[in-house]
């Protein structure tokens, strides 16, 4: 057989295998369409006003909650990278607003307030919320987001497109952080109390090992794809939706890799710790640990539960 006659086979083959899966497809869909269509033993009983009430209180599906981030996704991978770097630099800006707020709070209640964690760990949200919802490009939310993209479609220009996309994100949301957090130690705005209550959380921070650092960034890495999942069914709860996971992050003591960065680079502003250690030793730890939570675990998860139903 001729490397001709062998191309032409194998183009045979892709093509019988895409028309085979589309038309699989299709008949998923048209049972999805027939099971909608199906009124339930009590629907039968309403009439057609009060059945279209009961769809509209319908719950998205989890393929539907799919397609919309792996659309969200497709249009991150095709943004130009002035846009992803200004809005990572914007996004690790407002994050710091997580650190600034938990400062404040633990300044005013003081450190021997029974509840101080619980409650002082409210102000973590705070930056979450913003940047959430100002969709601005926060790392961890692309553990997720941009990931779904790549399972559904595993080419070389996916995983290029992602790992720039990470890397564009990542060191915009570093060089935000390390701004906010020069203006803290050294731009004179902060009352002297709010200053001391936010190296002390930095410290206590610096006192996890590597090991542990990695361990605790999983659940907070679970937790933000989580966050990401759940948005899309949330229907005008999304500010409480970001509220008690990211809560959760802080009053578990779990670690995330752009709102510590801001803590761990007052450290080194501050002329307490080296911006190397901080790098290797802090950040790169919590990052694996962000990565393996919201990628290696919830969107390998998020896209095995809706895989046979494409």
């Amino acid at each position: 057989m001729s490397d001709g006659e062998a191309s032409q086979d194998a183009s045979s083959e892709k093509q019988a295998k895409e028309a085979a899966d589309e038309q699989e497809s299709r008949a998923k869909v048209r049972d999805r369409e027939s099971r909608e269509q199906t009124p339930t033993p009590s629907e039968k009983s309403l009439t057609p006003k009060e059945r279209d009430t009961v769809a509209e209180h319908g719950n998205l599906s989890s393929l539907a909650v799919y397609s919309i981030i792996l659309r969200e996704g497709e249009e991150e991978l095709e943004r130009p990278k002035t846009s992803l770097w200004w809005s990572g630099v914007a996004a690790g800006l407002g994050i710091s607003t997580s650190v600034l707020v938990e400062g404040i709070i633990r300044a005013n209640l003081g450190s021997d307030h029974p509840s101080l964690t619980l409650i002082a760990s409210l102000g973590y949200s705070f930056g979450f919320v913003l940047v959430i919802l100002s969709r601005l490009q926060l790392f961890t939310e692309n553990t997720i987001t941009v990931v779904l993209p790549v399972l559904a479609q595993p080419t070389r220009n996916r995983f290029y497109c992602s790992a720039r996309l990470w890397g564009i994100v990542l060191a915009a949301n570093l060089c935000g952080t390390f701004i906010t957090a020069a203006i803290a130690v050294h731009g004179g705005i902060l009352p002297a109390d709010t200053l001391a209550a936010i190296l002390e959380m930095s410290r206590h921070l610096s006192t996890l090992t590597p090991a542990e650092t990695l361990l605790r960034g999983i659940p907070s890495g679970f937790f933000i794809a989580a966050i990401v999942w759940m948005l899309p069914s949330a229907k005008r709860s999304e500010v409480l939706v970001i509220v008690m996971f990211t809560w959760l992050i802080a009053a578990g003591d779990f670690t995330h890799v752009i709102a510590g960065a801001n803590e761990i680079f007052a450290l080194v502003l501050n002329g307490e710790m080296n911006i190397f250690t901080a790098l290797i030793y802090h950040i790169s730890p919590v990052l694996i640990g962000n990565i393996l939570g919201g990628t290696g675990l919830f969107a390998m998860l998020a896209y095995g539960q809706v895989h046979e139903e494409m």
